[in-house]
């Protein structure tokens, strides 16, 4: 009687697909921004404005991620546009009260260097408050929200929100009845920040999106 032979089955060796590593993400070089900011800070009032930002950004006053955006604008501030002049402004922010219904409207020129804000002009209820205009304030305070309102627009973005009074042209806003307010940039373009639109309303309009396109509207008509 002769025994069957085995077959013996080879089997095929599978290859496994070779595993790619993730390349390790290269954190930022800040060295270049620092000596780039130390060479920038020319006089007195620019090295007041950069310890001031540093010192609200340690307190929690300013997001420390916003430093970045804020420090590129200020560099960039002696090349930002300019505002129109105030016969030029007041036909502009007449028009945009009546279009979106608002309470009133300020304009305020920014200056980044010396962290401050000049009210242009101030509107509401169809008046004009010539009191207000030259009330120049800091720009960054001690408002977490107002300061975060303020990189919003910076980052060419309307900021809407409940209204909160941090100086005495927001008290006098508070006093005409505004409740709500929304922040546009002037122009509206990333990192320019010559200036900006405060629009007061008594509530908050129900159709937002129009009201941030209208506003982008006349922030681009109001700059040079």
């Amino acid at each position: 009687m002769v025994a069957a032979k085995k077959v013996v089955v080879k089997k095929t060796p599978i290859r496994k697909a070779p595993v790619k590593r993730a390349k390790p993400v290269q954190k930022e070089d800040m060295t270049d921004k620092i000596l780039d900011l130390i060479k920038w800070v020319d006089n007195p009032f620019k090295l007041v404005s950069v310890i001031l930002l540093s010192t609200f950004a340690f307190l929690g006053y300013l997001t420390w991620d916003s430093r970045q955006v804020i420090l590129a604008a200020i560099q960039s501030s002696s090349t930002m546009p300019q505002l129109k002049t105030h016969e030029e402004l007041l036909p502009l922010a007449k028009k945009l009260v009546k279009d979106i219904n608002a309470v009133g409207i300020v304009v305020n020129k920014v200056n980044l260097a010396t962290n401050s804000r000049t009210t242009i002009l101030a509107i509401a209820n169809g008046e004009r408050n010539h009191k207000l205009e030259g009330v120049t304030v800091s720009l960054f305070n001690e408002s977490p929200a107002r300061n975060a309102d303020v990189v919003s627009m910076l980052n060419n973005e309307i900021a809407c929100k409940s209204f909160e009074s941090s100086s005495p042209v927001g008290e006098w806003a508070k006093s005409v009845g505004v409740t709500y307010m929304c922040r546009g940039s002037i122009p509206n373009e990333m990192g320019k920040f010559a200036g900006y639109i405060a629009v007061g309303f008594k509530a908050e309009p129900p159709d937002l999106t129009s009201i941030k396109t209208r506003i982008i509207l006349a922030a681009t008509e109001m700059d040079k």
